[in-house]
């Protein structure tokens, strides 16, 4: 994928950061970064990790182009020793982190970046603005599948974000169980189902109700979803199935009592005798919605707003601390910030899930500075994307989208049945550190 060049996807002061320590000596000292979430967002009983792959295909493009290198200079922003690291800055060092889908929880190294102090300085900005939003969007359309329950969701909320922010959100989406995308952009790029049909505006472009249901089913076969709710919907489902028939292929909900609606649509198109039609709704969807629905006849729920927005969470707030660095004598230091309510704890991490018997995840094991000890069944959770700044194989692109979605789907299935409860509670597995001293 041919991406511009990430590098401005920044802000000013971890340029400015690299260039103190260029001046101090400390810019090539041997560091390592992690992004995490010192808590969930309230109520939530786990999250997930989204966006992996869209940083790793932006730091194959973080690349300070000349242009770049020019508008930093006459703006003055750093000075000409810092601008002659960065034209020929390219990352070199290892990267490691949870797999793309899998469910983090308080404390979990989600992304472990090893370098020099000044090659993951200034990648800060970037992976945090990237992991924040991915991350939520894919932690709320996980609860939305959840409550679905099997019932297809489909990602439509590209007219409620920022046009770069909706492929990321359909991406995240689908990677979290979505079936597929309004997104055209998110299909093209990570070979992603898009579907679609037409708007009310297509209803009100004819004269009649009649007329614009004849002409999208001339032109999309009887098979397509018809929006009944444009006037009257027990005359639009009527009209939809005189022109389309039996093997009319559904009629979409936008508005009103949805519970209600679905109910007496589902006998009104039985009666009619298509019993084959199904029901798709939308309408400002979340997963409680979803619940909600769960005892009405629907078939697929279209989610736009509350999904692109993180549902009541529109960032998974993740931090990104240095936790470990090498001092003036070679010696590893670990290093964590002590303020009261943003304590960070020091040390390269490791991570483990613990798994019982049955497979059911009961505990995060975070090993500082050592692997945790792995009873035999346990998961560990940590795998390498970048070695020294060579990009392994499969995390991104269509390919990574697909298995961040196996991941996800096998993630989940390891998690107690308390993490579907959609009622407010801790987290549905604690978080445990090899040495419970160094976390205090």
């Amino acid at each position: 994928m041919n991406l511009p060049s990430t590098a401005l996807l920044t802000d000013h002061y971890e340029l400015t950061m690299l260039q103190a320590s260029l001046k101090s000596g400390t810019a090539h000292r041997k560091s390592v970064f992690e992004a995490f979430a010192r808590r969930l967002p309230a109520g939530r009983r786990y999250g997930v990790v989204a966006g992996t792959g869209r940083v790793l295909e932006g730091l194959q493009n973080f690349r300070f182009l000349p242009e770049q290198i020019e508008f930093l200079r006459e703006k003055k922003v750093v000075n000409e020793e810092t601008l002659e690291y960065l034209a020929n800055f390219k990352f070199s060092g290892n990267v490691y982190g949870y797999a793309e889908g899998d469910i983090y929880f308080p404390g979990s190294p989600i992304l472990i970046v090893e370098s020099t102090f000044a090659e993951a300085c200034i990648l800060e900005t970037f992976i945090l603005s990237v992991l924040n939003y991915d991350s939520a969007v894919a932690s709320a359309a996980s609860r939305m599948t959840a409550a679905a329950n099997g019932r297809p969701c489909v990602e439509m909320g590209s007219r409620r974000t920022q046009e770069e922010s909706a492929v990321a959100a359909a991406r995240a989406a689908v990677i979290a169980g979505f079936a597929s995308t309004s997104n055209l952009e998110a299909g093209i790029r990570y070979d992603v189902l898009t579907v679609g049909t037409a708007a009310h505006s297509f209803t009100l472009l004819h004269d009649s109700e009649r007329e614009a249901f004849e002409a999208q089913v001339a032109s999309m076969g009887k098979k397509t979803t018809l929006l009944v709710d444009t006037y009257d919907v027990e005359q639009g489902v009527r009209t939809a199935v005189e022109v389309a028939g039996p093997e009319l292929g559904a009629v979409r909900l936008d508005s009103g009592d949805l519970v209600d609606q679905a109910q007496w649509v589902r006998r009104l198109l039985d009666d009619l005798g298509n019993k084959d039609t199904r029901i798709m709704v939308t309408s400002d969807l979340d997963e409680y919605a979803i619940a909600a629905l769960q005892s009405a006849p629907v078939d697929a729920y279209g989610v736009g707003t509350r999904l692109v927005t993180g549902s009541g969470a529109p960032t998974a707030s993740m931090v990104y601390k240095l936790v470990s660095r090498q001092g003036n004598d070679g010696e590893w230091v670990n290093v964590a910030k002590a303020a009261a309510n943003k304590a960070s704890v020091g040390g390269r991490k490791f991570a483990l899930r613990r798994l019982n018997d049955r497979r059911r995840a009961v505990a995060e094991v975070i090993g500082i500075g050592e692997v945790p000890e792995n009873d035999g069944n346990d998961r560990e959770l940590l795998v390498q994307f970048i070695k020294d700044g060579v990009l392994a194989d499969g995390w991104t692109g269509a390919e990574g989208v697909r298995r961040a979605a196996q991941r996800h789907h096998d993630s989940v299935s390891e998690l107690p049945g308390a993490a579907k409860r959609l009622t407010a509670g801790e987290p549905v597995i604690p978080t445990t550190y090899l040495h419970e001293d160094a976390a205090n």
